[in-house]
């Protein structure tokens, strides 16, 4: 049975802010596989890894860095999660979703989450972005189940706009500007950590799946349950199996997300600067 209950999340959330003072949250971003983001501009108050946050074990993998960077700039604040949990490194849907909980104990109102992601849509070429509007949970389990959905109302929340409209809005703008490809699309999850066959693949294309990947979806619940605003941004870092022709590879993964790493940091700062102006 999970140990990890929404009493210990508490307590963590206290311990982080006694600790870590963050001033006055503008967002919470979570960095995806070969992906790392930082806030130009912004100073950097504290890295903390995630082994002295969370109440659970912390295991290594490749391409994450397992660390929160608090940004601070005067009163306001930045958090900065550093690599995610996963369900198939055998995480609860609730340990996968213990980042954006964390976020929003800490005040945080937004929840910016980065992914890499297969591309489904032979449209859609590697190092495009793809700004999520939207999700199709093939992981089999939610973050609201049992005890979770319990813990705070809305135990049945809607999930008909999880994706916020005028946060995708102006990241495809900032993305453009940022010299991406961008388009909109639906992001599949799958459990993994296997990549997915031709035939499901195709399942997804015809189901209207734009991009698949391993991660995010319960992130997303757990975030909209907490009345956090998402933004989801899944950079196609290799085509999907049977799109491309060519054998995939995590280490494919990791290397798109490096050649994208400048490009990405000019689109978190124009992110925050949305964000900070939505505020003002």
């Amino acid at each position: 049975m999970d140990t990890f209950t929404p009493s210990a999340l508490e307590a963590a959330a206290r311990t982080f802010a006694d600790r870590h003072p963050t001033g006055k949250l503008v967002a919470a971003f979570v960095a995806g596989s070969g992906i790392a983001l930082a806030a130009p501009g912004w100073e950097r108050a504290a890295e903390v890894p995630y082994a002295g946050v969370f109440p659970f074990p912390v295991p290594e993998l490749p391409g994450h860095t397992p660390t929160v960077t608090v940004w601070r700039q005067g009163g306001r604040g930045l958090l900065v999660f550093n690599g995610r949990f996963h369900l198939y490194q055998g995480y609860s849907a609730p340990q996968v979703a213990a980042i954006p909980r964390l976020a929003a104990l800490l005040g945080a109102p937004v929840y910016v989450a980065t992914n890499a992601s297969g591309s489904i849509d032979p449209a859609v070429p590697a190092g495009s972005l793809v700004v999520v509007r939207d999700h199709i949970n093939f992981q089999g389990t939610s973050p609201l189940a049992g005890e979770w959905g319990r813990w705070r109302a809305p135990m049945f929340p809607d999930l008909t706009d999880a994706y916020d409209p005028g946060l995708r809005a102006a990241a495809a703008a900032s993305a453009r500007a940022a010299g991406f490809a961008v388009s909109e699309g639906v992001y599949v999850g799958t459990l993994g950590p296997n990549y997915e066959t031709p035939a499901e693949v195709e399942a997804f294309r015809r189901m209207g799946g734009t991009v698949v990947g391993m991660s995010t979806v319960q992130e997303v619940i757990a975030a909209r349950h907490l009345g956090l605003r998402v933004l989801v941004l899944s950079l196609a870092t290799n085509m999907a199996a049977g799109i491309g022709g060519q054998p995939l590879t995590h280490q494919e993964v990791l290397e798109v997300g490096e050649a994208a790493r400048g490009r990405l940091q000019s689109l978190l700062v124009g992110v925050v600067t949305e964000l900070e102006q939505a505020r003002a």
